[in-house]
């Protein structure tokens, strides 16, 4: 398997003469910028609005103060390309800079009083390692799919997949994908592929003859196997398909007798093309990330279909502060939308790599069917938890050298070597395998949530869900990787997921008492109340009124007349019951009231404190 380069490795013809680097006053972002990387593309954000391709002049300012007269090499001509949807515009130089010219030039900008940032825009890659097994369409056959797919039901290092399609299949919502577009092919419902969007301006990157973005989410089509890929990207690899894999895992036609299986088979893929030759930029990513939330991008029909989860199995070098991707996710996430982001491929702490540090994300590390972390995998404090991506090798071990299909996680593909011909089932290893994994959990709690007349939650009590369902590694990591590995049967559960109303019971308000209650022997009045997940300090309390009150209280079901099935039993003497709900525990909490013999005029509150978004 061999995983993408970060970045080009073409060596820089000539260096700029550079000036000593100048104090700024704005923040100059150098972080991603490894030696030997080349950039001509920089984003600026000012403090206060400027008219439109203002960073051109203040580039070309600063390209005058940090470049000295030289014979052999002109100075860099900047350019405006484009304002962002997230903020800042893009400038784009005649030639490209070496890391310390960039570095100099970039620290020459913030010194400008009314810049506030300026930032390289980075190429992100796919952290998906390339195909090494195809099969034809017709194998193996779905639902059959024991052979393969072991990351589903797997007991050691699957995430419970079959268990959880009892509760819920992701009917209702929407999942971008944010990647290299998807191909046709007959086992995915590609209802929306036409209505997704390629977001690469840069023709180059594109492969088309101009610059320019198009409609659709199709993947055309990533090879570097011919010039002037192979030369500018410093590789030599057929077409991924990536893409095509990532929405496979997501929705996948299941139970059709066709092929495989998806997670949230039910949920429709909305597919958004960020990735071309050689990767994709920032500046595109961060367009896309807003549009694909349902915000607004200039020069871009609004998105007819939201999302309610954006799946990113992507990413480069850098800090998500030196980069736009943060302010886009920030947005994505301020309007409800939940980002699923890799972690990376580079055996590295994440939080040198974006989106994988951004905050509010739920950043995704890989295991392999031991449960071991994948060898590849970045890992640290950032990670929120763990998914399957592949071991590649037999028992998740390197040294054993020995590449077994329990290795890959096996999705859709495409035979063509560059553009797309045959439809395929391929197996791939990465954190990219291990991402769509957490995004389609996430698309069945809200899609469970919601059948079940619960609201879907936030983006900040999703990824506190999932990190707390997670199923405890079976073997010690050599390094932190979030939690444990998903387990989606488990959120569905902790989150409520599954539990019907029952319409013969009176619903309770949070915070408001129901009163005048009353009741005698063989009358036992039933009440329940809907707790959201990430709650707190959640209770059930009777008061008030005379007589004796027994106090029976069940999560997801009416506990029985005598409170022999009750997960609380309060029956101290008199009115004034205490039922604590236990914390974390969402779902509906049934509350009933039995007179021993009888009481009147009762009061019953139940209350608890909503998780913040």
């Amino acid at each position: 398997m061999t995983l993408p380069a970060v970045f080009p490795r073409r060596a820089l013809v000539a260096a700029c003469l550079l000036l000593a680097a100048p104090a700024f006053a704005g923040t100059a972002a150098t972080a991603p910028l490894r030696p030997g990387s080349l950039t001509d593309r920089f984003i600026v954000t000012y403090k206060s609005p400027v008219p439109a391709g203002a960073a051109a002049n203040t580039v070309d300012a600063a390209v005058a103060k940090t470049v000295a007269g030289n014979a052999r090499v002109a100075a860099p001509v900047p350019r405006f390309v484009r304002r962002l949807a997230a903020g800042g515009e893009l400038v784009k130089l005649s030639r490209k800079l070496g890391a310390a010219d960039a570095a100099t030039l970039m620290r020459q900008i913030a010194a400008d009083p009314n810049v506030l940032s300026v930032r390289p825009d980075v190429r992100r890659h796919a952290t998906g390692g390339t195909p090494v097994r195809r099969a034809a369409v017709a194998a193996p056959n779905d639902p059959s799919y024991a052979a393969y797919q072991w990351d589903y039901f797997d007991p050691t290092g699957g995430v419970r997949a079959p268990e959880a399609w009892q509760v819920s299949t992701g009917l209702g919502v929407v999942v971008a994908v944010l990647d290299t577009g998807i191909v046709a092919h007959p086992d995915i419902d590609l209802s929306l592929a036409g209505d997704g969007y390629d977001f690469i301006s840069d023709a180059f990157v594109s492969g088309r003859a101009s610059d320019g973005r198009v409609p659709g989410g199709w993947d055309t089509g990533d090879w570097t196997s011919t010039e002037p890929y192979t030369s500018e990207c410093g590789t030599s690899e057929d077409s991924s398909w990536h893409g095509t894999h990532v929405a496979g895992t997501i929705a996948e036609s299941t139970d059709n007798g066709v092929g495989l299986a998806g997670l949230a088979h039910d949920a429709t893929v909305l597919p958004v093309r960020v990735l071309g030759h050689c990767g994709g930029y920032d500046s595109d990513i961060a367009d896309a990330v807003v549009w694909a939330a349902g915000g607004h991008v200039d020069g871009v029909p609004d998105n007819a279909h939201p999302a309610q989860v954006i799946n990113m199995s992507l990413g480069g070098y850098g800090a998500c502060s030196d980069s736009p991707l943060g302010d886009a996710i920030a947005i994505a996430l301020a309007r409800g939308v939940s980002v699923v982001v890799a972690a990376g491929n580079d055996t590295d702490d994440a939080l040198n790599y974006a989106p994988a540090s951004c905050p509010g994300v739920i950043t995704v590390g890989a295991t392999g069917i031991t449960g071991k972390a994948s060898y590849y995998s970045n890992f640290g404090k950032v990670v929120t938890v763990a998914a399957p991506g592949g071991g590649v090798f037999q028992d998740d071990d390197p040294a054993s050298g020995q590449l077994v299909d329990q290795g890959f996680v096996w999705s859709l593909s495409n035979f063509g070597a560059t553009t797309p011909t045959t439809p395929a089932y391929g197996g791939l290893a990465g954190t990219s395998q291990a991402t769509p994994h957490v995004a389609a959990a996430v698309a069945m709690v809200q899609s469970g949530l919601v059948a079940s007349g619960l609201d879907p939650l936030t983006p900040a009590s999703l990824k506190k869900l999932v990190a707390a369902s997670a199923r405890p590694f079976p073997v010690t990591q050599p390094h932190p990787l979030g939690t444990g590995i998903l387990d989606i049967d488990a959120a569905l559960r902790l989150a409520g997921a599954g539990q019907a109303p029952d319409p013969s019971t009176t619903p309770l308000v949070n915070g408001r008492t129901a009163s005048g209650i009353a009741a005698t022997a063989g009358s036992a009045p039933v009440f329940r109340l809907t707790i959201p997940y990430g709650s707190t300090n959640a209770s059930l309390r009777t008061l008030g009124g005379s007589g004796t009150v027994r106090l029976y209280v069940k999560r997801g079901a009416v506990p029985a007349a005598d409170g022999s099935d009750a997960d609380i039993v309060a029956t101290r003497a008199g009115t004034a019951q205490v039922a604590v709900l236990p914390a974390e525990a969402a779902g509906i909490y049934y509350a009933r009231l039995v007179g021993a013999p009888s009481f009147t005029n009762v009061s019953l509150l139940g209350a608890f404190v909503a998780a913040k978004p």
